[in-house]
């Protein structure tokens, strides 16, 4: 199916990674594959124009919300100066997919606005096993480069820590980029090494033309389902061992029992049981989970589940403006760490950070925090992957450092670097 979405120029393939559905999206596998219409919108009055598009248009809608809108919500500023973008995804990009696919255990269901599902299936039927040229794996090993040096990251943590003493915020979640240029990437290779190597519940991959994501994120951002929205944030990380089946329970233990990864989760609890209040019921807003420890292929993380019900008749682009952009990848209080982090920061942040997902024409959706991803510009041979942490005063600038580490194994494990 993926070898044949190679005649598209704009695709969304979801996939749970055999998750089961209850933790994780609603669907298993979706392929969204070319565009009937599209919408694309830099960060100013985005959300505004995708309100008014997606209003005339009760259709199936998949595309992504880039860091940048931030912008446009009551946390950015809107006379910011955004920072060079060698990736190039634009702030905002929807599109009606001319072909969506669902797979399940035992069900694939095919829609097409021409009606000819069987035409598809041929067509997919029709591709010999081992014909797909990228089954070997990416044919290349990117050689990638820091934004800062380690010393340079510990700096910025160790003055990050003296604006949390100072009282300015409470928690910040800090970036940092790496690139190799020039790089030749087979998306489709990377794809499949990464979803081996790393398989995760919110993963995507996601074509624009010649910008690739290839996402193997563990979290989900908002979803909405009938009168009810809920929000998966993640603080705290920790390493697996699971070769080493004390050492890993070890490990599990150490999060749950961590003060300083439970302050950093309950802060970002709080941030959304206020974003949600927003726009959902007084009194419905209530966390359902907290400081649930889940395993991952390379990493135990700190999960905690808050839900409310929704305003009658709330439109969905509302939703998410309120609630955009997550709090675990901003930190609290959110307008004042957002300014921390255009500060501090070297690398643009666009779709890394934001989210990718899908509406249904009856205004339901779910969306991931774009995370543990490749970001690929296949015209200017640009390939990047950013890592975070959130940083408290409780933080110790190297072991902030390792964290970012450890979050990339997955990534570096796909592509056969170090």
């Amino acid at each position: 199916m993926l070898i044949w979405t190679s005649q598209v120029d704009i695709f969304c393939f979801l996939d749970n990674q055999g998750y089961p559905v209850s933790a994780g999206p609603s669907f298993e596998c979706l392929l969204a594959a070319g565009a009937v219409e599209s919408l694309e919108a830099p960060a100013g009055q985005a959300f505004s124009r995708l309100k008014a598009w997606a209003n005339e248009r009760r259709e199936w809608l998949f595309g992504h919300f880039a860091y940048e809108l931030v912008t446009e919500t009551d946390a950015g500023d809107p006379n910011h100066v955004p920072k060079p973008d060698p990736i190039g995804f634009p702030d905002l990009a929807f599109f009606i997919p001319e072909t969506l696919i669902e797979l399940s255990a035992g069900t694939i269901r095919i829609g097409r606005f021409q009606d000819d599902q069987e035409t598809i299936w041929r067509q997919i039927g029709s591709i010999p096993i081992g014909a797909d040229p990228s089954a070997a794996g990416p044919a290349t090993v990117p050689s990638f480069r820091p934004r800062f040096t380690p010393f340079e990251y510990r700096e910025r943590v160790a003055e990050l820590q003296q604006h949390i003493l100072r009282g300015d915020c409470y928690e910040i979640n800090f970036c940092q980029e790496f690139y190799a240029q020039p790089a030749n990437l087979d998306p489709l290779a990377a794809w499949r090494s990464l979803s081996q190597a790393s398989p995760n519940p919110f993963s995507c991959f996601y074509r624009l033309r010649d910008r690739y994501l290839l996402c193997a994120s563990p979290e989900r951002y908002l979803k909405k389902a009938g009168d009810r929205l809920s929000a998966q944030p993640i603080k705290g990380t920790t390493a697996r061992f699971p070769d080493r089946p004390e050492a890993d329970a070890a490990s599990a233990r150490e999060l749950f029992y961590s003060h300083k990864d439970r302050s950093e989760n309950v802060m970002v609890v709080d941030l959304v049981r206020n974003d949600l209040s927003r726009v959902c019921l007084p009194g419905t807003v209530r966390v359902e989970e907290l400081y649930g420890i889940y395993p991952f292929p390379q990493v135990f993380q700190m999960i905690s589940t808050i839900s409310g019900t929704a305003v009658p008749d709330l439109p969905w682009i509302d939703a998410i403006r309120a609630t955009f952009p997550m709090g675990s990848m901003t930190g609290a209080p959110k307008r004042r760490v957002v300014g921390l982090i255009d500060r501090y920061e070297r690398s643009r942040r666009g779709i890394f950070s934001g989210a990718v997902g899908y509406v249904t024409p009856d205004g339901n959706f779910d969306f991931n925090v774009v995370i543990r991803g490749l970001m690929y510009n296949r015209s200017d041979r640009y390939l990047s992957y950013q890592v975070g942490s959130g940083i408290t005063f409780y933080s110790n600038p190297a072991a902030e450092y390792e964290e970012c580490l450890i979050k990339a194994q997955g990534i570096l494990k796909a592509l056969g670097a170090s």
